[in-house]
């Protein structure tokens, strides 16, 4: 039978849900059992793939071309298993699905209500991964916090399942502030209290609670959770501030809490722990080397805009001993006056993903300064299409060359729509999104780092390299490394002539885990450290 572990927040939002769930996800795995994860966002949007990074921050994509909350990137990282479609449930597409079904009459004209209609279609997202994945445990964790008005169906529909299970196969586990008042050292439970009656008052009797505070919780303050919110004390855990985010799994681990979730669900662990984990976590504080890498994007000021590209880079860096120091530069103030001042001394340069007009000129400018100096270059998506922009106008000579996503109008754009997106009018879904393979070229520098022939990555973009330029850049040193051999689509380039100048249209970082750095990654720190060596 499936396990199910269902975990809400208290008090205020972004306190650790999804690290928590992932860390959680982690030590069970450890323990021999398969895990799958899923987010509930309460949001009407069908997903984050229409949200500006400045609400949403990332939009992770799945295998199978979801376009999802970040915090599945946390989930992939720390249980290494590549979630679907089935993970990111959002109110908008359970109204969809609801609504959809009642046009068709599938209600036999009864009158559509939040309860048992939508509700049921929260519960059938569960029981569904539960079928699908064939997972010994499914750990949903419920966006936002209690009391918000629009995650109160989600709520309901958890309270259901475990009316409908024994009681041994469905976990509650909530997660709250202690906060400490201005001018005072005291932590403060009350806010905890509240939000647990609250829960209660909706049905939910919390299992355990993890509490995150910026003081050290004593066995007073838990005797005083204990006490007031009807939990053992052994189920009070608080997640401490750790250096490295992936050192909250083992402070879980040295509390008892994977050892308490198998006795609630009357669970043998079957196998012994798994060292992999803590192995990787020791090997990684050892870095010591400093590393100066320069992230060139249009979303510099909200960081969690890159998040896992950040995750990728830091994690290869820790591999090679080093601490990647990331420079957070802002592509729409660079220009032709100051691009040199502001990337000179990079040990490498990585410009991302994004999407729309702005910084774009600042990216092909770090792309000519990375090629003209040598300097480590790994460009992604969009970051690749400002190479071909670059080499198209600074070393073809085409100097109005472009992408007509900004500029429709270019009489050489050497960057252009995919022919099966151009009659596409919505936005939502209608990207090149989710996994394809691509054949990498002999002799290049990406299949020495990849070490193999073919390889599958995930992708999100409707624009890329116009065939019609590959010849031209092919004669002036471009290297076309990749193909989509299915449409003739360029997945990859680099440049003969340079040290580590590498671009990808796809999307590594959704795929790179701590425990496994993805190779692109791995290769450009390296190239980073022989330059900062050499330098």
């Amino acid at each position: 039978m499936t396990k199910f572990i269902f975990i809400t927040g208290g008090v205020v939002s972004g306190i650790g849900k999804g690290i928590s769930g992932a860390s959680i996800g982690r030590l069970l795995k450890d323990k021999g059992f398969s895990v799958f994860m899923q987010k509930f966002d309460p949001y009407l949007n069908v997903d984050p793939g229409t949200m500006s990074p400045y609400q949403h921050g990332e939009v992770f994509v799945t295998k199978d071309g979801a376009e999802t909350d970040l915090d599945l990137g946390h989930y992939e990282r720390f249980i290494d298993e590549e979630l679907t479609q089935k993970s990111s449930i959002t109110t908008g597409r359970i109204y969809s699905s609801v609504i959809k079904k009642e046009r068709r009459g599938d209600y036999d004209g009864a009158t559509v209500q939040v309860i048992p209609h939508i509700t049921d279609e929260i519960k059938k997202a569960v029981y569904d991964v539960a079928k699908e994945s064939e997972a010994d445990i499914i750990i949903t964790e419920i966006g936002g916090t209690i009391g918000d008005i629009e995650s109160l169906p989600f709520i309901e529909a958890i309270r259901q399942v475990h009316a409908e299970n024994v009681k041994e196969d469905v976990l509650f586990i909530h997660t709250t502030l202690v906060p400490t008042i201005p001018g005072s050292d005291e932590l403060k439970t009350k806010p905890t209290q509240h939000s647990f009656k609250e829960l209660m008052s909706l049905g939910i009797k919390t299992n355990i609670i993890i509490t995150r505070s910026d003081g050290y919780l004593t066995d007073d303050i838990k005797d005083k959770i204990s006490l007031f919110c009807d939990v053992p004390k052994q189920a009070i855990v608080q997640s401490e501030n750790v250096n490295l985010i992936y050192e909250v799994p083992l402070t879980f681990k040295k509390q008892g809490l994977d050892e308490y979730i198998l006795h609630k669900l009357d669970l043998k662990a079957k196998k012994d722990h798994d060292n992999q984990w803590e192995d990787m976590v020791k090997r990684f504080k050892c870095a010591d080397k400093p590393l100066n890498i320069g992230l060139v994007g249009k979303y510099t000021e909200l960081h969690d805009a890159y998040l896992s590209v950040a995750n990728a880079l830091l994690d290869a860096g820790y591999e090679n001993g080093h601490i990647v120091e990331i420079q957070w530069i802002d592509s729409s103030k660079i220009s032709e006056v100051n691009y040199k001042e502001k990337l000179s001394g990079l040990d490498g340069i990585i410009v991302p993903g994004g999407f729309g007009r702005r910084g774009l000129e600042g990216m092909v400018l770090a792309s000519r300064y990375a090629r003209e100096t040598n300097t480590p270059f790994f460009g992604i998506c969009l970051g690749m299409q400002m190479a071909v922009v670059d080499i198209a106008r600074n070393v073809i000579g085409h100097t109005d060359a472009h992408t007509t996503e900004c500029n429709p109008d270019t009489t050489n754009p050497v960057i252009d729509m995919i022919e099966s997106k151009k009659n596409v009018e919505d936005l939502g879904s209608t990207l090149r999104l989710g996994n394809y393979e691509c054949r990498l070229k002999d002799g290049t520098k990406i299949k020495e780092m990849y070490g193999v022939d073919e390889i599958v990555e995930r992708h999100r973009h409707r624009y890329e390299v116009n065939n019609a330029y590959i010849e031209q850049l092919e004669e002036n040193g471009v290297v076309i490394s990749g193909i989509n051999e299915e449409r003739g689509l360029v997945e990859a380039i680099e440049l003969k002539d340079h040290p580590h100048f590498v671009a990808c249209q796809f999307h590594p970082e959704f795929t790179s885990r701590p425990t496994k750095i993805h190779p692109l990654f791995n290769g450009f720190i390296k190239k980073s450290i022989e330059n900062k060596d050499n330098r």
